[in-house]
This record gives structure tokens, sequence and C-alpha cells, in this order.
């Protein structure tokens, strides 16, 4: 097992509610997962990493709901305090929190690096949430991220989808 699916795994044990779900790594995306496992779309959260222009670079996890757009040009710039920001490449991704593309959850970050949850997460009964690798999810109640160090709850982080 990958050395972050095992921190995951671990970080996650004991939490009331909350399951890690296997799955076909080639399934991992979030429309291929819920079709091929039975969740819905609207309860699954995408770990979204983002890069504001600066010298050094600073970096957030921002998670959204797969039904919605992260507002990266208007809040999620402003919160990094930076004139620019966009989404970090997947090598930058990768290098900042060892997970692969797909697979990125709020849960064993590094530590350090910024959480920000969109308010419309923590209005679901349950999410579904990336397990640090492509073969795995997190599944349970979006009260399980409010003790993920550095998870600050933003109202209007992400727009409704047209």
């Amino acid at each position: 097992m990958d050395p972050i699916e095992r921190a995951v795994r671990d970080t996650v044990a004991g939490l009331d509610g909350v399951e890690v779900i296997d799955c076909d790594p080639a399934l991992a995306d979030t429309a291929a997962f819920c079709e091929a496992y039975g969740y819905s779309p609207d309860d699954s959260a995408n770990a979204i990493v983002v890069a504001g222009k600066a010298d050094p670079p600073v970096y957030a996890v921002c998670l959204v709901l797969s039904s919605t757009r992260l507002d990266v040009n208007k809040v999620v710039r402003k919160r990094l305090g930076t004139r620019k920001a966009s989404f970090a490449p997947a090598e930058d991704t990768v290098t900042l929190t060892g997970m692969t593309p797909g697979g990125v959850t709020p849960f064993a970050l590094p530590p350090g690096v910024p959480v920000w949850v969109d308010a419309a997460v923590m209005t679901r009964k349950r999410i579904v949430v990336g397990g640090g690798s492509r073969s795995c999810k997190v599944v349970g109640p979006p009260q399980m991220l409010l003790g993920v160090d550095g998870v600050e709850v933003v109202d209007g982080l992400a727009n409704a989808v047209d």
C-alpha cells in the first residue's frame, strides 16, 4: 500500500461514521467513481490544490462539491493574498501533498497547508473525498473535516455550475 494512502487510512480510522472504500484506480475520477460505485455526484467533494502567484508560490487545498465550480479568480485569489491564482499543476500537487491527482484529500496533508472547505460541503448528509491515492475514497459525514488541521469553512468558495 502506498505510504500516503496508509497515512490517510490511519488518520480516519476510528472517526465516527467514516469508512474507506477501495476502488479501481481507473475509476477514481469523480464521474466514473460515482457511476461505478453508486454514489451521487452531489455528495462527491473534490480536493483541489490552488497556487497563488508569489515568490515563493503560496498554496491551499480547496474542497468543493463536484457539482460546483471553485471561484479561483475572486475568492481564492483574495484569500491567498496574491494578484493571480490558478489550479496547481499536477507535479506541484504531488510535491506539496504527496498524493496522486484523483486521490487528493484533506486528510494526512503536510503541516501548514491551509484547507478551505466550501460551506455547501457541510450541508450534505455524507460526502466522498479522495483517499490519498487513486485506490480508495473516504466516505463520511462532512463534520469529519472539522478535525483536520488548517481547515476553515468558507462561504462562497464555489459557485453553482450553470
